[in-house]
């Protein structure tokens, strides 16, 4: 046995960064890497240590919301809630300059607030609002931008899969996360609709307003649009956060009636049959299956990491650096951006908030609104090239002239800097991530 915890925990996260830099699976490597290490340093034993760890973490009932919640939103994606919308809101937007990206960021919050994924957005977005914005004569990056941005918001904006992950890592309660994530999602939303609205109105041919004539819509028929898009995800939205909010629900409870409202809304659109029942069942056991073995194999990854003493290590190497708590805390936030770089947050929220968990109690910071801040940071950088994720859903739905280069890349450049406004904003404001959670009986 290796008997030094340097070399072993050396061993650890060289062994994670090389498998993931060939391509293998998150979770494949961090369990086999797990495995050779915590057999080197404890010996057989060690697999025994490391079932019960697993089964430990399947046991908790707050990760049955992620399965609900995925359900909800694939349902809701799969019922035409987000085309309503946005036929809603690129009637009542579309005469203002910038009006249909105006539009698509108005869809992804409401979006965001109904599903609590970032895939389904910008990819429903990108099949819809992309094509009728180039029609329309928007700038290509400008409007890849802002579905990309726009579509992030929905790992932040409550029921967010990720802050149902984070809670249980982190002793927090996912009620208090939902609450906390909502103004500083609502902060975000209003800097790009913000920055738009100024782009649009210095340079009118980056988003021209739709022609008179095709405004010409008569008021009763844009209110019965507007009523019968927005009300129904209004209500679905508040059958989720209102039952929190008000106490009627835990988060879980809550997820089994938003999985239940999309249902009805499905079945109130009417785009509910067999096969869209099937294929949400399927997309629901794919996606879950996917977050709960990373999960699993990320809590095996951090339990080894501190068996070996990795935790220590770390807390002694932060705090010991003459830089104050503020400078370990941006340290802490650089670490949450270089791994969201190259990772889904699914593999990055279960190795480090155990870690720096602790030392964010050592340097008395509000945990609350230190997780906040961290999921803002990752939101970011999955806006980040070169891995970001929202940037490669929109490439494989966008039309062909829209190059990623270009127009995605340059696009989403503008919508990071007013993410580190958003950041900046949570931590000199911190009422922004608490006041809500405070209302929390």
């Amino acid at each position: 046995m290796i008997t030094s915890p340097e070399v072993l925990l050396l061993i650890l996260f060289g062994g994670l960064i090389l498998g993931m830099a060939v391509g293998f699976p998150v979770p494949f490597v961090m369990l086999g890497i797990s495995m050779i290490v915590g057999l080197l340093g404890v010996g057989p034993g060690f697999f025994q240590m490391m079932i019960l760890r697993v089964f430990e973490t399947m046991q908790n009932y707050i990760l049955v919301a992620i399965v609900l919640f995925v359900y909800m939103g694939i349902m809701l994606e799969r019922s035409g809630a987000a085309e309503r919308l946005f036929s809603a809101a690129h009637v009542v937007l579309g005469g203002l300059r910038g009006g249909l990206a105006l539009a698509v960021v108005a869809v992804c919050t409401i979006m965001a607030a109904a599903t609590g994924i970032m895939g389904a957005p910008v990819i429903v977005m990108g099949l819809f609002a992309l094509p009728e914005m180039l029609k329309r004569g928007y700038d290509k990056a400008l409007s890849v931008g802002t579905i990309c941005a726009g579509g992030t918001l929905g790992i932040l904006i409550p029921p967010s899969i990720m802050l149902v992950v984070y809670g249980p890592m982190a002793g927090l309660s996912v009620g208090k996360l939902f609450l906390g994530a909502v103004l500083p999602g609502l902060v975000l939303s209003g800097l790009y609709a913000a920055y738009i609205i100024i782009r649009c109105t210095l340079n009118p041919e980056l988003g021209p307003p739709l022609p008179p004539e095709q405004r010409a819509i008569p008021w009763a028929k844009k209110l019965w649009m507007v009523v019968t898009s927005i009300l129904p995800t209004f209500f679905l939205i508040l059958s989720v956060l209102g039952t929190i909010f008000f106490g009627v629900a835990a988060p879980t409870e809550a997820a089994a009636i938003g999985a239940a409202a999309s249902v009805a809304l499905a079945l109130a659109y009417r785009r509910l049959d067999w096969k869209t029942f099937k294929e949400s069942v399927y997309g629901t056991l794919k996606i879950s299956s996917m977050i709960l073995l990373i999960v699993a194999a990320a809590f095996v990854f951090t339990g080894t990491f501190m068996l070996m003493g990795g935790g220590d290590l770390v807390k002694e190497a932060l705090l010991g650096l003459p830089i104050g708590r503020w400078g370990v805390l941006v340290i802490m936030m650089a670490a949450f951006f270089f791994f969201g770089i190259f990772m889904e947050w699914v593999g990055i929220v279960p190795i480090l908030v155990p870690i720096f968990t602790p030392i964010l109690a050592e340097l008395g910071f509000d945990p609350l609104w230190a997780a906040i801040l961290f999921c803002v940071t990752m939101q970011t950088s999955f806006l980040t090239p070169p891995m970001a994720p929202a940037l490669f859903y929109i490439k494989g739905v966008a039309p062909k002239e829209v190059e990623f280069g270009r127009h995605i890349v340059l696009g989403t450049l503008p919508f990071i800097g007013l993410q580190v406004l958003g950041i900046a904003a949570v931590a000199l404001f911190p009422e922004l991530a608490l006041w809500l959670p405070g209302l929390l009986k």
